[in-house]
């Protein structure tokens, strides 16, 4: 019902700089939430950075406060993040994540396919 499509992932060493983007497409809905997740190896999938729908909230995990900077177009359902001075403990598969309700369904979590993030030391 709700498609998210990431890109801008790639190998970058410690200190270099990425910006992932993804974009929603589908179904009309309303969106609440859109953020990022990472998953490393032999991990669980965390947060990264997450913004609600108005933009007047984001929040971030600790590990890259001052680093990552979270980034939404309301009208193109798009969020990007900017991720500078990355260090080796970033390398994950990074999914974006939505959560919305499309017109007649319930409020649902919707996940794109993720993109990989490896940095170098």
């Amino acid at each position: 019902q709700v498609q998210l499509v990431e890109s801008g992932g790639g190998l970058v060493q410690a200190g270099g700089s990425l910006r992932l983007s993804c974009a929603a497409s589908g179904s009309r809905f309303i969106l609440n939430a859109m953020g990022w997740y990472r998953q490393a190896p032999g991990k669980q999938r965390e947060l990264v950075a997450e913004m609600t729908s108005g933009g007047s909230y984001a929040n971030y995990a600790d590990s890259v406060k001052g680093r990552f900077t979270i980034s939404r177009d309301n009208a193109k359902n798009t969020v990007d993040l900017q991720m500078n001075s990355l260090k080796p403990e970033d390398t994950a598969v990074y999914y974006c994540h939505l959560e919305g309700t499309v017109l007649g369904h319930p409020t649902s979590d919707y996940w794109g396919q993720g993109t990989q993030v490896t940095v170098s030391s």
